[in-house]
C-alpha cells in the first residue's frame, strides 16, 4: 500500500528545500555520487599535504602559504558566483568539494596545533 502524497504546505516545501541543500550532491547515478565523495576526500588529502609539506617550503613560511590558500579559495568562490547559474554542473560540484575538503583539513590542522 502506498502512502498518499503530503500536502504542499510551507513547512513541507521548507523541508524539501532543506533536504535538497543537504543531500543535493548525492542524487544521480553512482558515478556522480562516487566522484563527489572522492573529490571531497581528495580535497581533504590535498589540504593535509598543504599544511605539512608545502607550507614549510614556500618562501615566507606558513603565513605566506595561508594567504595564498585563502586567495585561491576566495577566487574559486567568486568565479563560481559569477559564472555558474542556479544549478551547477558536475565539474563545479567537484571543484566545490575539493575546496571544502581542503579548507576543512586546514582548519582541523589549525585546531590540532592550537593556533
Amino acid at each position: 500500500m502506498t502512502r498518499p502524497p503530503l500536502q504542499r504546505t510551507r513547512f513541507n516545501r521548507a523541508l524539501e528545500r532543506l533536504g535538497s541543500l543537504l543531500f543535493g550532491n548525492l542524487r544521480g547515478n553512482w558515478r556522480n555520487r562516487s566522484s563527489v565523495v572522492l573529490a571531497l576526500l581528495l580535497g581533504f588529502y590535498a589540504g593535509g599535504n598543504i599544511t605539512t609539506y608545502v607550507m614549510l617550503n614556500i618562501p615566507g613560511g606558513r603565513p605566506m602559504a595561508v594567504v595564498l590558500m585563502v586567495l585561491l579559495v576566495e577566487l574559486l568562490v567568486r568565479l563560481r558566483g559569477r559564472l555558474v547559474p542556479s544549478q551547477p554542473g558536475l565539474g563545479w560540484v567537484l571543484i566545490d568539494n575539493l575546496r571544502m575538503g581542503a579548507v576543512y583539513s586546514v582548519v582541523l590542522e589549525a585546531f590540532k596545533l592550537g593556533t
